[in-house]
């Protein structure tokens, strides 16, 4: 996969050179002429073992499929847990009394699979957010820390900063949860600026080489008209929801430091329950990414990202197709990271990484094989093909190569023929 820039202090990863072809532009010519497209040079980023593509744990992981650990196993790669939730119990159920064995578990695993462990710094327990010590109420997850907890917070996270020495990587909070002003019909900006801050600090002073991201926050977007829609962020996917970009843009002139900056989002619109054509709507990963590397040179991240409908009915090569596609939209775009959020262990699901019998699924196959093919550090080059409906992503003599079309389709490929078959993915070795 594309290499992440250096966050280690004064590392400099070269300019990134990677090319797409089937998109819905020409690629642009050098200044002298050559056939490249340079996406650009990522000044700061994240260290060799951070692999670009990873997951996220959710409520029902390895500790349920554990021959499920011997696929993961195979290909190391980032890996992501909640202190709170998504498969962890509350951490500190009263003040000051700290319960870790389900988070130690889930990092166990995470360690004996060979991941790059990372921690996202949600939830928060109940007294924090209003509750009674000493109970947990899960229907109250999502709200946040009220105001006068958050130095609390923030000393949980630097406790749990030292409790696992060995992860470097965090997310602070997840998708603004509680943060949202209904009054104002907007994100609360100024808390979670202020949450993060507080939290970036205590991280920091217990080790300085800890990399910390924000805002975590989901960018939306509408087809059609819509009041939060973005009079500049648009495309034929759609219109970014302004509320979100208004957010970011605050907490990156607000914020007290950061390492990366990292949002979520699906390609679906919020005002349409299906795809009418969702290679098209993939671009607004694009969009996304370029306009966050517009306006800070901080690596950009994508924690989770969605392409498919609820209840699509889509065929797993379908899905495997648009998948793939928005992948290598995320290499183009020059995103740092994208991190796939499933759930595990689970049967009749085409969207998991692993079945009920710890079984490899395609997606899982197919974020394995872009860890494989395009490991970090790797040069992109463009491949020639004949029909914009197939869309590559190449390196040296490899060439992913995938069909948009529910039909089959015969084009060339670096000048040799490739016949594929509906929504194929070919890995292709010259």
């Amino acid at each position: 996969m594309i290499a992440l820039a250096a966050l280690v202090t004064g590392a400099v990863i070269a300019a990134l050179v990677l090319y797409v072809l089937g998109d819905d532009e020409e690629p642009p010519q050098s200044p002298g002429g050559a056939d490249v497209t340079q996406v650009g040079q990522i000044s700061a980023g994240l260290p060799g073992d951070w692999t670009n593509w990873g997951f996220t744990h959710t409520q029902t992981s390895l500790e349920t499929t554990p021959a499920a650990k011997a696929i993961v196993r195979e290909v190391p790669m980032l890996q992501v847990q909640h202190i709170m939730g998504f498969g962890a119990d509350n951490p500190q159920l009263t003040p000051g009394r700290y319960d870790w064995s389900s988070l130690d578990r889930r990092m166990k695993d995470i360690r004996d699979t060979g991941g790059v462990p990372m921690l996202t710094l949600c939830c928060a327990p109940d007294w924090m957010k209003g509750g009674p010590s000493g109970t947990t109420d899960w229907n109250h997850l999502e709200d946040s820390p009220l105001p006068q907890f958050f130095d609390a917070f923030a000393a949980q996270a630097a406790d749990v900063a030292r409790r696992y020495p060995d992860v470097k990587y965090y997310f602070v909070w997840n998708e603004f949860k509680g943060f949202f002003n209904q009054d104002a019909n907007r994100w609360d900006f100024e808390g979670y600026t202020q949450l993060y801050n507080k939290v970036y600090t205590a991280l920091k002073k217990v080790d300085s080489d800890i990399q910390v991201g924000g805002p975590y926050i989901p960018v939306n977007s509408y087809a059609d008209a819509h009041s939060a829609a973005s009079k500049n962020l648009r495309g034929a996917w759609g219109a970014a929801d302004q509320r979100a970009l208004t957010a970011i843009e605050y907490w990156l002139e607000h914020k007290k430091g950061a390492d990366f900056v990292v949002v979520d989002g699906s390609s679906l619109p919020e005002d349409r329950t299906a795809h009418e054509d969702p290679f098209r709507d993939n671009a607004k990963f694009s969009a996304v990414t370029e306009w966050l590397r517009a306006k800070t040179d901080l690596p950009a991240v994508w924690a989770e990202w969605y392409t498919e409908p609820e209840n699509s009915g889509w065929t797993a090569p379908k899905l495997g197709a648009v998948q793939a596609d928005a992948m290598i939209r995320f290499a183009a775009s020059g995103a740092a990271g994208a991190l796939y959020w499933s759930p595990q262990g689970i049967d009749n699901c085409t969207s998991c990484l692993w079945g009920a019998k710890g079984q490899a699924l395609p997606p899982l196959e197919l974020l394995q094989n872009f860890v494989r093919v395009f490991p970090p550090g790797t040069e992109l080059r463009r491949a020639e093909v004949s029909d914009p409906k197939v869309r590559t992503l190449a390196s040296g003599t490899d060439v992913l190569v995938v069909n948009t079309s529910e039909a089959a389709v015969s084009a060339t490929v670096d000048g040799s023929p490739v016949d594929l078959q509906p929504y194929e993915i070919r890995w292709i070795n010259r």
